[in-house]
């Protein structure tokens, strides 16, 4: 976790110095482990919390464009002070637009999505992710929402889940002397 710690950071540092559109940061994990989604899913939220944690005690404060309530339709995971989508990819992954070989956990740049609604590219984008969603699945991804209809965390692992779900997260309050306060 703190060598992805330390990837992440340095991308949002880079990212934030030129912020052209369509800069992501893959992370592949060595064991091509075949998990269950609901495993795969728990795997990726104990990286993400651990990551937010780290964040958190490094003295980075989260991202003010977006939520740090994992509730929220307008959460975003927030490191380096740089908001994030998550995609999470695996070789059990239901959905064939979320296999890989392996596991992976995919860094965008939340504010990518802005520029690209800015320039009035983003919806025929999204069109272009369900047609492919379509063809290799048959039908549209159910978990597909846009940013602000829905909680975005409920996207992250690629798993089908319900209304009432929420993600094993917790935002992470400061830090003293190397421990948390618990809100």
């Amino acid at each position: 976790d703190l060598e992805i710690f330390a990837a992440v950071t340095r991308f949002a540092a880079r990212y934030k110095a030129d912020p052209h559109p369509f800069q992501s940061l893959a992370v592949a994990f060595g064991a091509p482990d075949l998990m269950s989604e609901a495993a795969f899913e728990c795997a990726l939220w104990a990286r993400l919390q651990s990551l937010a944690d780290k964040d958190a005690f490094n003295g980075y404060l989260h991202d003010p464009r977006v939520s740090d309530d994992v509730t929220s339709p307008h959460f975003a995971l927030s490191l380096g002070e740089e908001a994030f989508f998550i995609v999470g990819l695996h070789p059990g992954a239901s959905r064939p637009a979320r296999r890989f070989e392996r596991p992976v956990i995919v860094f965008n740049p939340h504010a990518q999505f802005e520029t690209l609604r800015d320039q009035g590219r983003y919806e025929k984008l999204r069109e272009k992710i369900i047609e492919r969603d379509v063809a290799l699945a048959g039908e549209p991804n159910p978990m597909l929402a846009r940013h602000g209809e829905a909680p975005a965390a409920s996207q992250y692992s690629g798993r089908e889940v319900g209304p009432r779900w929420t993600a094993p997260f917790r935002t992470p309050s400061t830090y003293n002397g190397g421990t948390a306060n618990d809100p």
